[in-house]
């Protein structure tokens, strides 16, 4: 199963799609986008699983798609 995440970036300018442990997929500038472009890619490639992370790098949601 692919494990996704949203986290923000060093200064939480700006939020991170990635991918697993690699490096971030794609940078986006609100937290809403990440978390939509987030779900777009674990819908596609099932079964996934995709954690929000919030300012602090604490996990806030966890959604599951299979």
């Amino acid at each position: 199963m692919k494990e996704y995440s949203i986290s923000p970036n060093k200064d939480a300018s700006g939020w991170y799609v990635k991918l697993e442990d690699a490096a971030p997929v794609n940078l986006y500038s609100t937290k809403s986008e990440a978390i939509e472009a987030g779900e777009k890619l674990a819908e596609e490639n099932k079964p996934s699983s995709l954690k929000i992370l919030n300012d602090f790098h604490q996990v806030e949601e966890e959604k599951s798609f299979q």
